[in-house]
């Protein structure tokens, strides 16, 4: 007679092996429905899906038979259902040509004790963009909850996902690593508030698609904030706010109308000046209000020569950096505390887990 057992397999793409204005190229418009099409997949009895604005997850249970019979357990049957994860994937998203031809790379595949070391480590904001993001946290909570619903989870899943958010949530209350946490973001946001005042009235320009960017966007639409992005390519700034809020505009445009903007966040990491006292003199100088223009590149992005201008205020990246830094090393000083925790509690996570399989 044959055991039944189970895999249990993490999928994913993430803002570490890929730009976070691609993303939305990868995400699924209807989760519940994503993981309906995911459980189709013979042998795959459970899925979830974590999806946000860096990362898009699918937690997978492939219930199996450890007889003689092919099985997912066997290279050709794990091989299979892979391929089976990858097509449906595929088929759900608006993923390119080019990506689908390098899948294979940009797709990270974990089984077992891996995928309970790396949900335990995002849970407890170890691998989120900024370290200690309570936001990481919550998405794990809601992803389980619209699983629930869907009724695409089941008892291994929802074992897994509840016991992680318990152990993560007694984690984060001991170890205090999302205590004040702030991002880059926060930090801009509130430095330009104070310095000329930030609400719904104001016009607001995003430049740049990259991860300071997105933390400018994600503090902005938490806010409730309106803002255009632009980018030197359209495409770009379309896919970041796609998933991220805003505006896509165009560059050009953006130089030609640069009078209309209030703040500017420039946030790129190109290697000259992308604004200039020539690109913008001419429509500047007819303007009768201040523009504040806030530069979180490093290198810079904007040349000081743009002072010149009536009404320009320039600020540098230096001028938010400590109060940013400080925060992310009383965080980072934190880890080492965390890690020691999960590295405890995994043998015991992982020993539960195998008790379901038994």
């Amino acid at each position: 007679m044959s055991q039944v057992s189970f895999d249990v397999v993490n999928a994913r793409v993430t803002f570490k092996n890929i730009p976070i204005h691609t993303m939305s190229k990868f995400s699924f418009k209807d989760i519940p429905a994503a993981c309906a099409e995911f459980k189709k997949i013979p042998g795959v009895e459970e899925c979830i899906i974590i999806q946000t604005a860096t990362r898009v997850e699918i937690f997978t249970v492939s219930n199996v038979e450890t007889d003689d019979s092919p099985d997912a357990r066997r290279a050709e049957g794990k091989a299979l259902v892979l391929n089976q994860v990858k097509d449906t994937w595929v088929s759900l998203s608006s993923l390119e040509q080019i990506d689908i031809d390098h899948f294979d790379q940009t797709l990270e595949v974990y089984k077992g004790d891996d995928v309970y070391l790396h949900l335990l480590r995002l849970a407890s904001g170890l691998d989120s963009l900024v370290v200690g993001w309570q936001s990481v946290f919550d998405d794990i909570v809601k992803s389980l909850e619209t699983a629930k619903i869907a009724g695409t989870s089941g008892s291994i899943l929802n074992k897994l996902f509840e016991s992680v958010i318990r152990l993560a949530t007694r984690i984060r209350d001991t170890t205090g690593i999302s205590k004040d946490v702030v991002s880059l973001g926060d930090v801009a946001v509130k430095l330009v508030d104070e310095k000329t005042g930030l609400d719904s009235k104001k016009k607001v320009l995003v430049i740049g698609t990259g991860e300071p960017a997105a933390m400018l966007a994600k503090t902005l639409k938490k806010k409730d904030i309106n803002f255009d992005v632009t980018s030197r390519s359209l495409e770009r700034a379309t896919g970041f706010t796609t998933i991220l809020g805003g505006t896509p505009v165009d560059f050009n445009d953006v130089l030609a109308g640069f009078d209309k903007y209030d703040i500017v966040f420039v946030a790129t990491t190109c290697d000259y000046f992308l604004i200039t006292y020539d690109r913008i003199r001419l429509v500047m100088e007819e303007k009768k209000k201040g523009t504040l223009v806030l530069d979180l590149s490093d290198p810079r992005a904007v040349d000081e020569g743009i002072t010149a201008l009536p009404g320009i205020k320039l600020l540098f990246r230096d001028q938010v950096a400590e109060i940013y830094d400080e925060s992310v090393k009383s965080r980072v000083d934190i880890v080492p505390a965390v890690e020691k925790i999960i590295e405890k509690e995994l043998p015991v996570l992982a020993a539960r887990m195998k008790r379901l399989d038994a």
